[in-house]
């Protein structure tokens, strides 16, 4: 059976980075792997999407609507502009975190209210992580990528933690592999 996860966010998240570990990760634990991203105006603080998918067989990487087993979402309003690839009994791992697009930023537009609301009304299993906060304490706000890839490890135990590990020394620059392992590990024990 193939496995279909949305990672989704705004550029500078980290997206990008945490859908080459989750794809290594499958790898690793023996499975194909395709993935696929989407960063038009991501250094700009654009929404980023990327898709993963891994199982025994995967011949694409794009997910369709009604097909995401799981969408792991950086920033939440995004996490609402994607809800449509979500299948009806699938989840959503999430933080709380807000960033303002830019249409909010120059005031032309707002923020919506109560967004983890919204997605709760609308999807039956969601998990909150306060991923920022972890990294925060950590000292790096920039593994939070790497926080929620823990906290998603928990919803996918067919990937093995030794495959996560080997995935982040392989994906990190060297100088952060312990802090991102940390990250992971966080992250792990608030899934």
């Amino acid at each position: 059976m193939t496995k279909s996860i949305v990672i989704c966010g705004v550029g500078g998240q980290g997206i990008l980075v945490a859908s080459d570990i989750l794809s290594l990760a499958a790898m690793y634990s023996g499975f194909d792997a395709k993935k696929s991203e989407v960063h038009g105006m991501s250094q700009r603080g654009g929404d980023v999407i990327s898709t993963v998918r891994y199982g025994e067989k995967v011949y694409s990487p794009l997910i369709g609507e009604g097909m995401a087993d799981i969408i792991l979402g950086f920033e939440k309003l995004e996490v609402l502009r994607n809800l449509s690839l979500l299948k009806p009994d699938g989840k959503v791992i999430v933080t709380d975190f807000r960033l303002d697009p830019l249409p909010v930023a120059c005031g032309l537009d707002e923020y919506p209210d109560d967004v983890i609301g919204w997605i709760k009304k609308n999807v039956s299993d969601v998990h909150v992580v306060d991923a920022v906060k972890v990294a925060v304490e950590l000292g790096n706000i920039r593994v939070t990528n790497v926080v929620m890839l823990g906290a998603l490890s928990g919803h996918i135990p067919e990937i093995k933690k030794e495959a996560w590990e080997q995935a982040i020394r392989e994906r990190v620059p060297q100088k952060y592999v312990d802090l991102n392992l940390t990250a992971f590990e966080r992250g792990c024990n608030i899934s």
